[in-house]
């Protein structure tokens, strides 16, 4: 889910932190904490990919301070998206002691049993979290989780390409942009936009919404140039496309290569979500990986997270931080309004769907898929047919003229 550039990150000289073991000031809950009994043991850590500050760009390497602090070595895993971690999870195939999910994933989780409550007594630095981020749905009696990160969709588009005020996600239809539009290749996100542009709510548990929804991207596959991932990045950076709906805080990394480059929330809403610490049931670690979740919400390290991953954090000490709200200004003078503020649009986060709903969602998915929505690859495909098709006529051509040859 969530690319960083390095342009981006040069920025980070405005804060006055240099690696080292003694740089950083950590909350005296962190410090002061006892980790002697764990020293010399494994953490487990699963996590998206670059959502944690590495070292890059003499940022804090997160994983190397907890090392230092506790004695604990730390084993960090990746994975690319919600499904792919909850199926490693629930086929029991390997043990990992910490995951960050993201809300709709953490409902489905706890529902099923596959979560610990945690103990808040090892995890002080949860007085950070700010109460907007507690007691939300997917974890009403916070019991399970630690906010991580916040995040939202919009709309990107390139100024110099696209005509007139842009509020709506109906633009993406617009065929005067036939052949650069984007879209991002996510089903629950490129089916939100239709959701929302139909005025439907992006969990509704009706067949025909969801027909409805699919329906309106089959509609727009033959003007998209394609549907896309990371490779957004170029694609949007060099001008290549006008338009994709894609994620605040990517837009802020993509805006540092190329400033023609605007972002609205679309009139009719949109997916907000939040990205939370947790610790699957039957952790062998559970007590270690308490003092790891209690690391990243400590203040110090929640700042770096926040400027590495591009992100809103839900942890109040990072607004709190002036270097951090002077970094922002300097990335995009409305980058602490699209991340932290009030989009001025509807918002909805995502549920963990029925068992059936989300059979039809991934079938329409599949549908509008095979509908054909890459339009550089419908013209391979018709170079290759038409290439085939030359070959073969002259292969028959060539064997016709052998037998007219053989007959006389």
């Amino acid at each position: 889910m969530k690319k960083i550039a390095l342009a981006l990150l040069s920025a980070l000289m405005l804060i006055n932190f240099s690696f080292g073991v003694s740089a950083y000031e950590f909350d005296e809950t962190t410090a002061n904490m006892d980790y002697s009994a764990y020293s010399g043991k494994t953490l487990t850590v699963f996590n998206w990919g670059e959502y944690l500050s590495d070292g890059s760009d003499d940022m804090m390497d997160v994983n190397a301070e907890f090392e230092k602090l506790t004695g604990i070595k730390v084993n960090y895993v990746n994975f690319e998206t919600n499904e792919d971690m909850y199926a490693k999870i629930k086929g029991g195939g390997s043990n990992y002691d910490v995951i960050i999910p993201s809300d709709y994933m953490i409902a489905r989780m706890a529902k099923e049993g596959m979560l610990e409550k945690l103990d808040f007594s090892r995890i002080p630095n949860y007085k950070y979290i700010d109460d907007a981020y507690k007691g939300l749905y997917f974890d009403e009696k916070n019991e399970y989780t630690v906010p991580y990160c916040v995040g939202k969709v919009g709309l990107i588009y390139n100024s110099k390409i696209v005509e007139g005020t842009v509020d709506s996600w109906s633009i993406l239809w617009d065929e005067k942009y036939s052949g650069k539009i984007l879209m991002i290749n996510n089903s629950r996100d490129a089916l939100g936009v239709a959701h929302f542009l139909l005025g439907q709510s992006v969990n509704t548990e009706d067949k025909a919404q969801w027909q409805a929804a699919a329906d309106k991207l089959k509609e727009q596959n033959p003007i998209l140039k394609s549907y896309v991932m990371d490779e957004v990045f170029n694609l949007m950076e060099q001008g290549s496309a006008a338009m994709v709906p894609y994620y605040a805080g990517d837009f802020l990394t993509m805006y540092a290569n190329n400033p023609d480059l605007a972002f609205v929330y679309p009139k009719e809403g949109t997916n907000i979500f939040v990205d939370c610490a947790c610790i699957p049931k039957g952790a062998e670690n559970k007590e270690m990986a308490e003092l790891y979740i209690n690391f990243l919400a400590d203040p110090a390290v929640a700042v770096e997270n926040a400027i590495y991953t591009g992100y809103a954090s839900p942890n109040k000490a990072v607004l709190e931080n002036e270097d951090y709200v002077s970094y922002l200004a300097e990335v995009h003078p409305d980058a602490q309004k699209i991340l932290y503020g009030d989009p001025g649009v509807s918002v909805e986060y995502y549920h963990d769907l029925p068992d059936e709903t989300k059979a039809l969602m991934n079938q329409l998915w599949e549908d509008v898929k095979v509908g054909g929505f890459n339009g550089t690859g419908v013209i391979i495909v018709c170079v290759v047919v038409i290439a085939l098709l030359v070959v073969f006529f002259a292969i028959r051509s060539v064997k016709r003229k052998k037998a007219m040859e053989d007959v006389e």
